[in-house]
């Protein structure tokens, strides 16, 4: 009885695990999505630290960026 129990506790924390795996992923995806994660990265790559002036900054130089890229039709 005791290693059925044993087994089911390591079940528990094998699923846990995945669940936990699941949700970081969709926690990055998130980030990446809403600019979270571009926003550090541009902090970082700046050396700057959070401001409302970097916000300003890293939002000026995506809208750059993006009327740079080709537009088609």
């Amino acid at each position: 009885m005791s290693s059925f129990v044993g087994h089911k506790q390591r079940v528990g924390r094998r699923q846990l695990a995945f669940v936990r795996r699941v949700l970081g992923l969709f926690r990055s995806a998130l980030r990446e999505i809403f600019d979270e994660s571009a926003y550090e990265r541009f902090l970082e790559r700046q050396r700057k630290a959070p401001s409302q002036a970097a916000y300003a900054e890293f939002l000026r130089e995506g809208q750059a960026a993006q009327e740079r890229r080709a537009r088609c039709c």
